[in-house]
């Protein structure tokens, strides 16, 4: 719901606020380039003493102005017309014309109105409510991203449009928070729906002296008012005892009789009109120019987010399955309830939703952050969900615990977990098994026991469709084919091959566009025009022949690097290991690309500790020949034996000569005294804790076995710091691709 109020705002009224921000953001520059004409001033005259060296100048002046800058304008009445002269605030010298800027006028109108008087303002007003509701939803939505408050300020994770508006919105939350506010009051004062209880008229004083006008420089009144304190005098008609000074203060409105000087019928600001003052203020940053500056660069920032949100809608959007005939969750009898990272949960969701209506079901299908509190006709519940990392909830369900604690379930509701996961991680679908659990805990009965899927097999899924079938009494065929992004055809242009001697047949392979040139890395700069794009550390999935499950390897290379380079360990029975181990140069593939933001150095000099074993040095070794910046780059790796599958040798003296890396630490199990990487770690306790000191971000890559070492290892160094790879990981500084 949060995530719905949040996006209907912004694509229904984007273009608009974009278009409000803009001409916001322009407009925040006159405050400071109005505070930058009026200068500052060591001393200022009281408003007596300025008044009167005024007249003095212009005797047909009729008006005094001072201006949220400082500026002092006087106005005075000619055969020519009215005219406008700069007043030094030091002495009351005049200083030049004064002339409003056209540029600032005709945006200030169209910022406000458009051109279009009241129904202009409703516009204007309705684009601040909706950045308003952007700015509040957003924060929300940013929080519970991030796993709450203590989080908001951690690492962003996603893809790079993800990181850019969520990063873009910490900075300029605040700032766009107040603009849509503050417009909004305005707008709401503007068109007549909320009143500042100030009409803008003040009763005449019944009362006046009436005798022969003193001179402005002796009236009391004006000598006790700071210049600071003025807005705006008006002077009373030439020739006429009866007329007063009109005078308007950053404390209300009131009158001076010019023959004694008395204050007669002052009127302070209303609350509303203080309120209102406050508001406009703030909104336009007049007499503040910082905050003006602060507000137009906040501005700036809503292309960027309106840009980045509709694309990150749009690829939400394309890639969740089109579900039919999809009921309420209160007609429903069926409710399937899916947590998904990826949206590759969703593919097996939608088999079963269709199955299910085809059946003669009225189902429901929601991601499990949607569990509602009740559903009133249902009498079936299913959980499909993923597993996130070691054992934590998809972003489809990361409130799905909390929400479930005031689940109110029907007597007859029972409910079957399906999990979805990889075997070869420790934590194999144990967010599914919490569900299960937490589910039983609830008083529901199973409509059946919580089963799993590996690696997304299509045939344990049509099994489970059939023990389900079974339980409903009728048959559920359950089909799911994979659905896979684009793919490249690529052709193999070179390999290096390692490890034989040590039993683990080992292989850099390196694809080009079909054509080009054989050649190593460096031969392929500047053709990767047409390859598709890619980063170092990125993954990309391969489809081995007799399967349809996509194998995934890690990057050594960017695309401007003209080739895509994989690092691949062959293993016994390996279907897509064996296929590429089997790959002549000119042989071809079919590939897609997976990005993977997660596994990035970051931007900045700090340094990088890289540990990895086996092939895991793929994309290690590609981010240090990246390393152009020179950016201290520490690399511990494990082998087995040097003269066998020393992985990237050539590749790292040449870095460590130029200062790409500057340290390489290998170990290799099985030579004399073997040792491996986590033993290296330990061996450099000193380095490891002050390099961790200096800020140092850890990259691991590797299995699942090394992975696990390291992380107790590096526990081990760390403690005394009081770190940990846990306390690391929640700052963004320990990074994993694990495999």
């Amino acid at each position: 719901m949060l995530r719905r109020i949040h996006s209907f705002p912004g694509l229904l009224a984007g273009l608009l606020v974009m278009f409000m921000a803009l001409s916001g953001a322009f407009l925040s520059l006159q405050p400071a380039i109005a505070q930058w004409q009026a200068g500052t001033a060591a001393a200022q005259l009281d408003v007596a003493a300025l008044s009167d060296a005024v007249a003095r100048q212009f005797p047909t002046v009729s008006r005094i102005v001072r201006q949220a800058s400082g500026a002092v304008v006087a106005y005075s009445d000619g055969s020519g017309g009215q005219t406008a002269t700069r007043i030094d605030p030091s002495s009351g010298a005049a200083l030049g014309p004064y002339e409003t800027s056209p540029v600032f006028a005709f945006m200030t109108e169209l910022h406000r109105s458009l051109f279009l008087g009241q129904g202009g303002h409703v516009v204007a007003g309705l684009a601040a409510l909706s950045m308003l509701v952007l700015s509040i939803s957003g924060g929300l939505l940013l929080v519970t991203r991030l796993g709450g408050w203590p989080k908001v300020l951690g690492v962003a994770k996603g893809s790079f449009k993800q990181r850019l508006h969520v990063d873009i919105g910490r900075i300029a939350l605040l700032a766009l928070l107040l603009s849509g506010l503050t417009g909004a009051y305005m707008s709401l004062v503007s068109i007549g729906l909320v009143s500042t209880g100030q009409d803008g008229f003040i009763p005449f004083p019944t009362t006046v002296d009436g005798g022969t006008p003193a001179p402005v420089s002796t009236l009391a009144a004006l000598q006790a008012l700071p210049l600071a304190q003025l807005r705006e005098l008006v002077f009373p008609a030439q020739g006429d005892p009866t007329d007063v000074f009109t005078i308007t203060t950053n404390a209300g409105q009131g009158f001076v009789d010019q023959a004694s000087g008395a204050m007669l019928g002052f009127v302070p600001n209303s609350v509303g009109q203080t309120v209102y003052e406050a508001f406009y203020t703030l909104h336009t940053g007049q007499g503040i120019a910082w905050l003006g500056l602060m507000l137009g660069l906040a501005a700036l920032t809503v292309p960027v987010m309106s840009v980045s949100g509709a694309l990150i809608w749009w690829s939400r959007r394309r890639n969740q399955p089109r579900l039919k005939h999809n009921v309420a969750g209160g007609a429903a009898d069926t409710i399937i309830l899916v947590g998904s990272e990826g949206n590759s949960t969703w593919g097996f969701a939608k088999v079963l939703h269709d199955a299910l209506t085809l059946a003669g079901h009225r189902v429901h299908t929601a991601p499990m952050n949607s569990l509602a509190r009740h559903y009133g006709k249902a009498r079936r519940m299913f959980v499909l969900t993923a597993t996130y990392g070691d054992g934590a909830a998809p972003q489809s369900a990361s409130r799905f615990l909390s929400r479930l604690e005031r689940f109110q379930p029907t007597p007859d509701l029972a409910f079957a977990v399906l999990g979805f996961g990889d075997r070869s991680f420790p934590h194999f679908c144990q967010f599914a098994d919490d569900v299960g659990a937490a589910l039983l805990a609830t008083g529901m009965d199973q409509l059946q026991p919580w089963a799993a899927i590996d690696r997304q097999s299509s045939q344990s899924f049509a099994q489970w469709g059939v023990e389900t079938g079974m339980r409903l009494g009728a048959p559920l065929h359950l089909v799911h084919t994979p659905s896979l992004p684009r793919t490249t055809r690529l052709e193999l242009v070179d390999r290096d091959d390692y490890g034989i001697e040590v039993q683990a047949p080992t292989s850099v392979l390196r694809f080009a566009m079909p054509g080009a040139k054989r050649g190593g890395l460096s031969t392929w700069r500047g053709f990767g025009r047409r390859l598709p794009r890619f980063e170092v550390g990125d993954l990309v999935g391969i489809l081995p022949p007799g399967s349809a499950i996509p194998r995934y390897y890690s990057l050594a290379s960017a695309s401007r690097d003209g080739v895509l380079e994989i690092c691949v360990r062959k293993q016994t029975g390996g279907l897509c290991s064996e296929f590429l181990h089997a790959l002549t140069p000119g042989d071809s593939i079919e590939v897609f690309v997976r990005s993977n933001p997660d596994f990035r150095p970051g931007r900045g000099f700090s340094p990088l500790i890289m540990i990895g074993a086996g092939t895991g040095i793929a994309p290690l070794a590609g981010f240090i020949r990246h390393n152009r910046h020179h950016r201290p780059v520490h690399l511990y790796w494990g082998g087995r034996d040097p003269r066998s599958d020393f992985l990237y040798a050539v590749d790292m003296a040449e870095c460590l000569d130029d200062a790409r890396l500057a340290r390489f630490t290998p170990a290799f199990s099985r030579t004399v005294g073997g040792r491996y990487v986590q033993q290296s770690l330990r061996d450099d306790v000193g380095a490891i804790r002050d390099l961790v000191a200096q800020g140092a971000r850890i990259m691991v890559c590797g299995g699942q076995d090394m992975a696990g070492g390291v992380r107790t290892a590096l526990d081990d160094i760390l403690a005394p710091l009081g770190h940990s790879a846990q306390s690391l990981k929640s700052m963004g500084r320990y990074l994993e691709d694990v495999y």
